[in-house]
């Protein structure tokens, strides 16, 4: 399905859409119910039932579950085709892997609208939305420029929120191992016209370990409200995170600090018009040296803002047309504090993107076959040359619940900010950067024989063009290095000839009513030839294995017991496992809660260089009060 791609708050809407009817002219105050059952928003003109998705999509649900993890990131690793890298615990920062891409290759949107940062894509999980806010979250995996534009190479990650069904008053709070403790506050309002929620939350922790402390903040509101005109969303929310930055950009003490808001409205024009505007405002401050300050430090302030319009036309024998126009543009004010000069970091930068777009959606009545096709042109500012961007996907459905589908498309990625102008003792920007792009496609299938069971299965295909990454050589010159790349300095560079090729499974049991087995794997193969004898920082960092199996009971008196174990084998490294548990009580107005993470007191990183916590324990106590 399909959300819009570079700003398109398209998935949001198309959420949205699914879970608000249409309203006419006779209906001058409508309601705004909620969703009520599974809907697709990536992948598609509108939202689907999952099971008649063309796309490989993973729909991971968050109601009755958040109390069994720590932030949206955790519920990430269900699915093995995505590979978080995380610096550590409480949702600080992490990178998403998606199908063996960079962590720049992948698309972040919080209900359509885009999060990537125009500054670094290291900060592309700094949501703003506190985990209570969410509804669900998304992964379409494969390109996804068609539809959602720059960015999307290697797959897309929705974040989704949902207006409130009932009056509530949702109070949490815990603490545990490493002095840790965690708070949420929310409150959830609905009239007839009109429905409304607050929610702050933050978590801190003195650390598993010497500067890698960390305290998170996050608060956000959101109003709907129901029109003759149609459904407003209003959404606003802001984020703080400070954190020690141990050995996070090399052998260093560091310290950082991130800051941000995000400000976003769609307006319904009717039933099959809308139009949607978003600005994200971000900034981050880095201490190289975090007892000595003043020996190196950078503060860059970057905005962006995203606008859409589309419109959606039904056509004869169940097609549907989506055209779409959308604008977006980021800035950066960037500098370095140096032994008390001040200097340009990244410096004053600007740019813009203009885009437009057409899908069809052919999905004839009473057929067992569907069928999408979509192209995009987006300009960008300066001159650079535009970029086509097109997709197909089908799939068809068999007796006895098989569904075969197949997609292919073409992603792209500029470069961020960092990869163009930064330097500093150990890297070294190149504003010479062309945008990396890919071909992938994929086929596969999904078989439901009882309501029971669930088996799917997918191989997946990607050549990638211009791939961007840090990479450096002992010698100097090198024929594949930027000419002014030192010897030993992690240069940004082009890549050519990557490739991944992969398969990606997983299976679903309900054995009972009070128990679920799921169990996710993904193999990866990368090309080995793509570095010419150069070491590289980030593009060789995928798992080559990754397993996911969990174990969830519910025992009487609504408490859910839920084991989880994770088989990670990153490329060149040792697999190493990872063993969680959780018991929560997931209804009713006292609700206990307890989270054992690492049990295995398994020693890995994620990233080279960056530890990742030993065994730890929280526990709390969340509260509802409501209808």
């Amino acid at each position: 399905m399909k959300s819009f791609w570079a700003l398109a708050p398209v998935p949001f809407f198309a959420c949205l859409a699914a879970a608000l009817p249409a309203q006419t002219t006779t209906t001058p105050s409508p309601s705004v119910p909620t969703q009520s059952q599974t809907l697709v928003v990536l992948g598609s003109a509108t939202p689907v039932p999952l099971a008649e998705s063309p796309r490989s999509v993973d729909v991971i649900p968050l109601q009755g579950q958040k109390l069994a993890a720590e932030s949206p990131q955790d519920f990430l690793r269900t699915d093995s085709s995505l590979f978080l890298e995380s610096r550590g615990a409480g949702g600080g920062q992490a990178d998403i892997v998606l199908r063996g891409g960079s962590f720049e290759q992948t698309l972040v949107l919080l209900n359509g609208f885009r999060i990537n940062d125009a500054q670094t894509s290291h900060h592309n999980l700094d949501l703003p939305v506190p985990l209570e806010a969410m509804s669900s979250i998304q992964v379409l995996a494969g390109a996804g420029s068609t539809l959602h534009g720059v960015d999307a190479l290697t797959g897309v990650v929705d974040f989704l929120t949902a207006a409130p069904d009932h009056d509530s008053l949702f109070l949490r709070a815990g603490g545990g191992s490493f002095e840790s403790n965690e708070e949420t506050l929310l409150a959830s309002a609905t009239r007839r016209s009109w429905s409304g929620r607050a929610t702050a939350e933050r978590n801190f922790s003195t650390g598993f370990m010497a500067d890698r402390d960390y305290r998170n903040e996050d608060a956000s509101t959101e109003i709907w409200h129901g029109s003759r005109l149609g459904i407003t969303d209003l959404l606003f929310a802001s984020s703080d995170r400070a954190f020690g930055a141990n050995q996070f950009y090399g052998d260093y003490p560091s310290w950082e600090r991130t800051k941000g808001w995000f400000a976003s409205a769609r307006q319904e024009l009717g039933a099959h018009t809308v139009a949607a505007f978003g600005y994200r405002r971000h900034s981050d401050d880095f201490v190289l040296i975090r007892d000595d300050p003043a020996a190196y430090e950078n503060n860059h302030v970057d905005a962006s803002w995203q606008g859409s319009l589309r419109h959606t036309l039904a056509l004869p024998k169940g097609a549907l047309l989506l055209t779409g126009l959308e604008a977006d543009g980021d800035s950066i004010r960037s500098f370095n504090f140096s032994e008390g000069v001040t200097s340009f970091a990244l410096g004053i930068h600007a740019r813009n993107r203009g885009a437009g777009y057409i899908d069809l959606d052919w999905n004839p009545p009473n057929r067992r076959w569907n069928l999408s096709a979509g192209a995009r042109e987006e300009i960008f500012s300066g001159g650079a040359q535009a970029v086509f961007s097109p997709e197909l996907a089908g799939s068809l459905r068999l007796p006895h619940q098989l569904k075969l589908r197949s997609s292919g498309g073409y992603g792209f990625r500029i470069p961020t900010y960092t990869d163009l102008y930064y330097s500093d003792p150990s890297t070294l920007g190149n504003p010479h950067l062309k945008p990396e792009s890919a071909w992938s496609g994929d086929a596969g299938a999904d078989w439901a024989p009882s309501g029971r069971v669930e088996l799917s299965f997918t191989g997946f295909y990607s050549q990638q063009h211009d791939t961007i990454d840090y990479v450096k050589s002992p010698t100097v010159p090198n024929p594949y290095l930027p000419p002014n790349c030192p010897a030993n300095i992690w240069c940004a560079a082009n890549l050519n000839g990557l490739h991944f090729a992969g398969v990606e499974s997983s299976f679903t049991w309900i054995p009972s009513k009070s128990q679920s087995v799921h169990i996710a794997w993904t193999a990866l193969h990368g090309a080995q030839s793509a570095l010419h004898g150069l070491e590289s920082e980030y593009v060789f960092n995928y798992p080559v294995q990754n397993i996911h199996a969990s174990w969830t009971v519910n025992f009487p008196h609504t408490l859910a017991l839920t084991n989880a174990v994770q088989l990670a084998q990153r490329y060149q490294q040792s697999v190493y496992p990872v063993w969680n548990v959780a018991a929560t009580r997931n209804i009713g107005r006292l609700r206990p809660y307890l989270r054992l993470t690492n049990l295995s007191n398994t020693g890995y990183q994620e990233i080279s260089g960056v530890n990742m916590p030993s065994r730890a324990i929280v526990g709390g106590f969340a509260i509802e009060l409501g209808d």
